[in-house]
């Protein structure tokens, strides 16, 4: 029995002593490992979201002083900028608006006189950051999902007139399990709709209102986000809550658009900017094997936010300052590494993806840099919140996942890991996905509070789960790259 028990007890400290070997990282990773720290990229998202820098609205002036700011700490680091000519300065054409006022005035029918209650920006509501100027009193007419769908059998539109009003609707679709409602649900294409069917404006019912810029500007067109609360007050009249409403509306399938009899004083100023340039910021360092350095493993994150409006500024400091800040950690500790993994690796902060994906998609288009082929690519969004990190990957090739694992046996960070399923989505992993790059995609695990709010800032982050996300994707990024 004793010698049993010595077996037992042999065995076990064996395999404790080849997991720990296991773990045990050589000099050359070390030295990269150590020099990501908690308060290094806390600072650089510190700095990113300050005042100076307007929210990194791509486009306007704040964002490219931003952009030459990150530009300056690579080539502090001594990464290779990506030609003589832009130097760590990708451009690329957008279109942006800045919105400098807004005032919203609800008027609802009382038994003797009109009531008027006057909206607070920011709590109450907010512009959509597309909008044109404009100056209108107006009636409502609820529509539903702002779908005009008759080739799926949906429209709530049908049968009613909503020339001149204001259109009230929720995000999203009758039946999210159907395919062809994809675009329908798409801003650019809900906004056009109820621009070609005669309307003022959409605005959206959220539960806060949000800041948005991702969708075009239309001339003539006011388009804005209004709080449940307010729509509570709208709908009163119904003996309905926007909640019920909305609970309806995912139950029966059906339009269930109606007018209203409540009014709404809307004036906005803004400017349209149609032939602005954004800026991606990429470097990269040259990869040591003279066939494979051809290659580039791709980091990003997108360097955006929503900018400063009608007096509020948005910092996005987890939206996504945290991702942008984990990119220029992992970049300076493979700048301390003596010996390089075979393929070169790149690092972009990607502008443009509060507009629609628009700097990775020019990137993935016109790929910077002497390579002939990007070979994978890690996204980091929203990393700044929480005590754990998600992974979202692609399952081709089977052994990718593999190199997250074994980055996660020196962090043990890794809350969950899931394959992704059917096209990209809303961040800027999705061109290089739709093209059929490997990919993943990292974000911690929230709450992930005031999502394109003002309260986004700074206060709301956690230094040490963007320091262990961080390093989990130094350790795989560069078993990838140097397999």
């Amino acid at each position: 029995m004793r010698k049993g028990r010595i077996l037992f007890f042999t065995k076990l400290i064996l395999v404790s002593c080849i997991s720990l070997q296991a773990q045990v990282l050589d000099k050359n990773l070390k030295r990269g490992f150590d020099s990501i720290r908690p308060m290094d990229a806390y600072n650089y998202c510190k700095t990113m979201v300050s005042a100076q820098y307007g929210g990194r609205f791509t486009g306007n002036e704040a964002y490219t002083a931003a952009a030459k700011w990150a530009a300056r700490q690579f080539k502090q680091w001594g990464l290779r900028p990506i030609n003589k000519k832009d130097g760590f300065l990708q451009p690329f054409p957008i279109q942006y608006t800045m919105v400098d006022k807004a005032e919203m005035t609800l008027v609802l029918k009382g038994e003797n006189d009109d009531q008027e209650d006057l909206l607070q920006p920011g709590k109450d509501y907010l512009p959509l950051l597309s909008t044109d100027s404009g100056t209108h009193t107006a009636g409502f007419i609820f529509a539903g999902w702002g779908v005009c769908a008759p080739e799926l059998g949906y429209d709530d539109y049908a049968g009613i007139d909503v020339q001149g009003k204001f259109i009230l609707c929720f995000r999203g679709v009758p039946d999210r399990g159907e395919p062809g409602y994809r675009k329908h649900d798409q801003h650019r294409h809900r906004m056009k709709t109820a621009k070609e069917k005669g309307g003022l404006g959409l605005f959206y019912i959220y539960a806060n209102p949000i800041a948005n810029p991702n969708m075009d500007w239309i001339e003539g067109f006011t388009p804005a986000v209004i709080s449940e609360e307010v729509a509570d007050k709208i709908f009163e009249e119904k003996d309905i809550k926007a909640s019920d409403l909305r609970e309806d509306l995912l139950r029966y399938k059906k339009p269930l658009s109606f007018a209203l009899s409540a009014k709404v004083k809307y004036h906005v100023e803004s400017r349209h900017f149609p032939d602005g340039t954004g800026y991606n910021i990429v470097g990269y360092i040259e990869g040591s094997d003279p066939k494979l350095k051809k290659e580039c493993f791709v980091i990003g994150g997108h360097f955006d936010h929503c900018g400063e409006h009608v007096g509020l500024l948005f910092p996005g400091a987890n939206d996504n300052g945290s991702g942008s800040a984990v990119v220029m950690e992992i970049a300076e500790a493979f700048s301390k590494l003596r010996r390089k993994p075979k393929r070169s690796v790149v690092f972009a902060l990607f502008g443009g993806e509060e507009s629609g994906l628009k700097g990775s998609n020019y990137f993935v288009d016109n790929v910077p840099g002497p390579f002939d082929k990007v070979d994978g690519m890690f996204n980091f969004d929203m990393v700044g919140e929480g005590d754990g990190a998600r992974c979202s990957y692609t399952s081709d090739p089977p052994e990718f996942k593999q190199i997250f694992e074994d980055g996660d046996k020196h962090v043990h960070i890794l809350r969950s890991k899931r394959e992704f399923r059917g096209p990209g989505g809303g961040s800027d992993y999705a061109p290089f996905y739709n093209k059929g790059i490997t990919c993943a995609s990292f974000s911690s695990n929230g709450p992930h509070l005031y999502y394109h709010q003002t309260g986004d800032t700074i206060y709301r982050l956690n230094p040490d789960i963007m320091a262990e996300i961080a390093r989990l994707a130094f350790l795989a990024g560069f078993n990838w790259a140097n397999r």
